[in-house]
């Protein structure tokens, strides 16, 4: 506790920059980085659940039943949702500390609320109290925000891009979440060697084994060396092997950095406890130990639980948590019946009164440099990410190689199916262009895998501040640009030449563009629902169905004149409407379209005007094109923005419900600090 009117002491560095880790150290300085003592007090977190009766009753018990086991501590805990409240109390009470320099684990069986925990650590979830002095880094209170920024979070899902080598993942890491003077190749190359991956760098991610991964996961995170590092259950899936490599890394990494690690971990060997410096054991929500593994010791003897042999204490206590719980509950009894009333009223004075203090410097992300809340500026995050898609997107062999091939097939087979066409074969052309743009619009699916693999990278990028999801998106849509020219031009040249189209440069020239422009309408639409689907049969379904609606009210299988009125919008609407117009005014505007005893008797300009295609249709239907791909990209930027925002929350009510079905009864949202 810090005097009264005296503001509680922040880091030097936090004080200069809000940027929280920006006066850590500077890659390959070999600077210790800043050192962060991170507190939680009286953490409380309840989730919601419907109150909906559930159709089938699992949970039956007698109301005598209900009332023993109120009086007896020892007896089962009653279901985890009130008939009242509706809502489940997630953790209870929770205190810890982690000191720099030392590696805190988080153990207990399995829906004891570790992830939760680490989520308000790292500033993912902000706890169910409003008390601003919850959490604490060096003594000064600290916002969720603020928290995110100065904390790396390695989730338990390796979530990283397949086709990028170890070397090229992290050095694109450290160039979206560090200045451009921050950023040291050097230091990148370093943190592989620390991370054991030397062997590796240069193999791709999807060729490494699952303790590689987590390493190469791990590494994401501590390229911007932030001074606090949490992770959910890293060893998780591993044999003992990589685990005890994981741990010891951490470890490493704690001692030579002197970085506060936190991490979770369900069933630790022997060895791996060895390295924690401290144990914090949850059980339903609530701490039972917080302490060193000797500390653990002495609470199992006391509780008069024997340690058997060739059992390692904290795989024991995990075990035996309902007997600690009943000691502990039994201990806090005892000191309830010898604290007076006069003694908890001087405790909450001091209490409150401390929170007062400390309050006046609460460590936000706001201030007069909040607006500098990354790490780059929007053309660079854009010129990064644009790199790291170029590369993804190459090497992927269905988005671009083998759809550069089936390009070249189809234009080279529907060349010699429509070979040299006669001047007086309107209808073959007609229906050359018609094929041609079914064809286009329904085979670019092919993308939506690779759409939705990004969009998980993504939530997990943005959720941290590497970059702004603008940034994603313009980045993402001009990558596209390029490969689809190259697909356009495969598939235009034979398919334009074979056929006999209009001889010209000109009019091949434009043909080229509607292509390309068709193929990359149909990206940005793929791109659109990717962003909105949840994964992939949902998406390949909503395409298939909106690409066929474009072909139904495109005017080639029924005139918009023979359709009934209220469908007439949609003939508007239809992507393959405006290409497919702009085809047949490029290969029959200002030619003759008939011919009797040697005189052109219609001209094609005639024919196409009594459809309502004009000349003005040749730029007007290109910049309704551009104006499609616009719509959908902006679409898909405003959905994706909205999913990075609530993909988190979701993610962390789904595993609460999950996890806190197994534990303790619910308190209301009221529920006060013990």
């Amino acid at each position: 506790m810090h005097p009264a009117g005296e503001a509680p002491p922040l880091l030097a560095t936090i004080q200069e920059d809000d940027e929280l880790a920006s006066e850590s150290m500077k890659s390959g300085g070999g600077v210790e980085s800043c050192r962060c003592e991170v507190e939680a007090a009286g953490i409380n977190y309840h989730i919601t659940v419907s109150a909906r009766p559930h159709p089938l009753k699992i949970w039956s018990r007698p109301d005598d039943l209900l009332l023993d086991a109120a009086g007896d501590p020892a007896a089962p805990a009653p279901p985890p949702v009130s008939r009242s409240s509706r809502c489940r109390l997630v953790l209870r009470n929770v205190s810890c500390r982690a000191r720099p320099g030392e590696l805190l684990a988080i153990v207990g069986p399995s829906g004891a609320g570790k992830s939760t925990l680490l989520e308000i650590l790292s500033g993912r979830l902000e706890p169910s109290s409003s008390n601003p002095t919850d959490l604490r880094v060096n003594g000064s209170p600290v916002d969720a925000a603020a928290l995110r920024r100065l904390c790396g979070y390695v989730t338990q899902r390796d979530v990283l891009f397949p086709l990028l080598t170890v070397r090229e993942t992290l050095h694109f890491s450290a160039r979206l979440r560090l200045g451009p003077d921050e950023y040291d190749p050097n230091a990148v190359d370093a943190l592989v060697d620390d991370l054991a991956l030397a062997r590796v760098a240069d193999a791709r991610v999807k060729d490494l084994s699952g303790g590689e991964r987590r390493r190469v996961s791990i590494g994401v995170e501590a390229v911007r060396d932030p001074a606090v590092l949490v992770l959910d259950e890293p060893t998780s899936g591993l044999d003992s092997a990589s685990a005890l490599q994981i741990v010891g890394a951490l470890r490493a990494m704690a001692e030579s950095r002197g970085r506060t690690v936190v991490l979770s971990i369900h069933q630790p060997g022997a060895r791996i406890v060895k390295m924690f410096d401290a144990v914090l054991l949850l059980a339903a929500g609530s701490v039972l130990h917080h302490g060193s593994v000797d500390e653990l010791h002495t609470l199992l003897a006391g509780a008069g639980l024997r340690l058997p042999p060739h059992v390692d204490a904290v795989e024991f206590a995990i075990d035996s948590v309902d007997e600690l719980r009943l000691h502990l509950h039994l201990q806090q009894q005892q000191r309830d019946r010898r604290c007076t009333l006069q003694q908890l009223f001087q405790q909450h004075k001091l209490q409150a009164q401390a929170d007062d203090d400390s309050a006046a410097g609460m460590l936000t992300a706001g201030g007069s440099n909040g607006q500098h809340r990354y790490a780059n500026s929007w053309p660079r995050e854009v010129a990064v990410l644009s790199q790291r898609f170029f590369k993804n997107v190459a090497r992927t062999r269905q988005l671009f190689a083998c759809r550069t091939v089936c390009m070249l097939v189809a234009g080279l087979a529907l060349g010699s199916i429509f070979y040299d066409l006669a001047e007086d074969k309107v209808a073959e052309r007609v229906g050359l262009f018609a094929f041609l743009l079914t064809f286009l619009l329904s085979s670019t699916t092919e993308a939506l895998p690779v759409f939705l693999q990004e969009r998980e990278i993504l939530a997990k990028e943005t959720s941290s501040g590497a970059y702004r999801v603008s940034a994603y998106a313009v980045a993402n849509a001009l990558v596209f640009l390029p490969f689809q020219l190259v697909l356009a031009a495969v598939f235009a040249a034979p398919a334009y030449w074979l056929t006999g189209l209009r001889r010209t440069a000109p009019a091949f020239f434009y043909f080229l563009l509607l292509i390309w422009l068709v193929l990359y309408t149909a990206n940005s639409v793929v791109a659109c629902f990717a962003a909105a689907a949840p994964d992939f049969v949902v998406g390949n379904a909503a395409v298939q169905g909106v690409m066929g609606s474009f072909f139904l009210f495109s005017g080639y299988f029924i005139r918009r004149s023979a359709m009934p009125a209220y469908w007439v919008p949609m003939h508007y609407l239809s992507l393959f409407k405006w290409p497919f117009e702009a085809l047949l005014l490029n290969e029959f505007g200002g030619r003759c379209a008939a011919t009797a005893m040697g005189v052109c008797v219609a001209t094609g300009d005639e024919v196409l005007r009594r459809e309502g295609i004009g000349e003005e249709c040749r730029w007007r239907n290109v910049a309704v094109m551009v104006g499609f791909v616009a719509f959908y990209r902006l679409l898909g930027y405003a959905v994706l923005r909205v999913r990075c925002s609530l993909t988190l929350r979701a993610a962390a009510r789904s595993a609460l419900l999950s996890s806190s079905s197994h534990y303790s009864a619910c308190f209301s949202a009221s529920t006060t600090k013990a």
